[in-house]
Formats: C-alpha cells, structure tokens, sequence
C-alpha cells in the first residue's frame, strides 16, 4: 500500500524524533482525560521545503518540476552506484558467478529507475490512482540519475537485468517504452519486466496470488518473483528499490536502497 507524503511524512518525522503521538490519560485542555498529542508533529510545509532542497528541485516554463544532478539527491544516488559498481566487478570477476549462476540484477521501475518527482511534486505529494496512471501511461518521465549508465555497466560484465515493479499489466507498455526512451539498452520483453498481473498472476505466486484474489504483499510479490528467477538459474547480484519493500525477503546476494523521501510502499 502507497501512502503520501501528508499520511506518511509527518508521522514518520515524528517517529524519527522519538516523539511519542499519544499518551494514555494526559489531561485535555478542558481538564479531561483524553490522549492528547504529547509533542506537535513536524510542520508539512517546512518538510515539502525541505524536499524541494534535496532535489534541486526547480520548475520549467511548461510548469514541469525537475531534479538537478547537482542536488544533494543525485550525489546521495552516485554514492550507491558507486558502491553498486565496486560489487558488481567483484562478482563477476574470474568467473566467480558460474558457481552460482549467471548473475543479474534487479531493478524496480518508480523512483529506481523512471523518476516521478514531477509528478509528486506537482500533486504536492498526494497520491490519486487515476491520476497516477495518466501520469505513467504519457512514458515521458527522465531516468533516475545515473540507472541507464548502471545497467550499461553491468551489461558489459555478463550481468542480465531484470525489472520488478509494482505497475499494473496495463501499464507494462509506457512502462517498457519509457525505459527505451530514456536509454536503458537492454531486454525488455515480458521474461524480463514483471509487472504485477492480478488477472493472470504467474504460479509461482500462487500462495498468495489466483485470477480470483490477489493477497500479496510487496514483499511477497517482489521476493516471490526474485525466487522465480533464482530457480531459472539466476544469481541476483544486486536488488536495487526505493523502498524497503523492495529489497526485504531475501533472495538477492546484496539491496541497494535509493534515496525517496516523497512516499512509502509498505
């Protein structure tokens, strides 16, 4: 489940505080026993701010919102890539990885590979289905500094690579085309970008997942289809998201978590 920036952000700061929301019993201003908040949230326009810092974020004449790579984001990015490349040589250096399997990474699609920043900024951090899908369904947003040169670098070591993402089926050919569009050279057919296909969910799934219901978690979702390709004779190297959901339940030598303050995918 997706939540924004307004549901998330506020409640999270103030549990990176230590603040404590709610204490059982304190005294309401009328002299009554209700719970009360014990220390005032962080304030939600002083956080967007705070945001827009991060990201360079600046606004084109068109009312587009866009990241600087010169930001605090895109240097926070290069320092996991960097670390990413360091891992990336060493497993596939003298052969190492045919003990294994062929190695690969996985890669999710939002705010890991394709950034959406435009558009959370241009909703001021609120997250609306319809609108989300308009969004993706235009395959007009700019990779994630620094992603496209990541697989290249992978790709020239042997390493397949594989999407994982949390887009509906329908979605699978904006999200194909603007992965093309922005120079990501790789396969992308359907045995490499897995999208989530409720109507049709793969066996391996089937502990969570039927035509008739899916229960799946992120973290089911996501780890389930890593252990897919494991059994297809793939090492995962590298499990690269933006969420924590991304990279929880195994089934990766190493996760790389990208930076996202703009929402949460539990």
């Amino acid at each position: 489940m997706r939540k924004s920036l307004k549901i998330a952000g506020a409640a999270s700061a103030c549990v990176l505080t230590g603040a404590v929301l709610y204490g059982s019993g304190a005294a309401s201003a009328d002299g009554g026993a209700n719970p009360t908040h014990s220390t005032e949230p962080y304030n939600i326009g002083k956080l967007v701010g705070e945001i827009d810092d991060y990201y360079g974020a600046e606004q084109d004449d068109d009312g587009t919102w866009t990241s600087s790579p010169d930001s605090d984001y895109a240097k926070d990015l290069a320092r996991v890539q960097h670390e990413a490349k360091k891992d990336i040589r060493q497993a596939t250096q003298h052969g190492k990885h045919h003990r294994h399997g062929k190695p690969a990474l996985v890669l999710d699609i939002d705010d890991t590979s394709l950034l959406s920043f435009d558009y959370e900024r241009s909703t001021n951090y609120t997250f609306d289905e319809e609108t989300w899908n308009e969004y993706v369904s235009k395959a007009d947003r700019p990779a994630v500094f620094g992603m496209p040169e990541l697989v290249e670098y992978a790709k020239k070591r042997g390493v397949e690579i594989f999407f994982l993402t949390g887009l509906s089926e329908d979605l699978r050919k904006p999200a194909v085309k603007n992965l093309e569009k922005v120079g990501f050279d790789t396969k992308l057919d359907k045995s490499h970008v897995f999208t989530k296909d409720k109507a049709n969910p793969p066996s391996y799934l089937d502990h969570c997942a039927t035509p008739a219901k899916w229960e799946c978690s992120t973290v089911e979702y996501k780890a389930g289809t890593r252990e897919h390709l494991e059994d297809k004779g793939f090492h995962i190297v590298g499990n690269f998201g933006d969420q924590q959901s991304d990279l929880d339940g195994g089934h990766a030598k190493k996760g790389y978590k990208l930076p996202n303050p703009t929402y949460f995918v539990e």
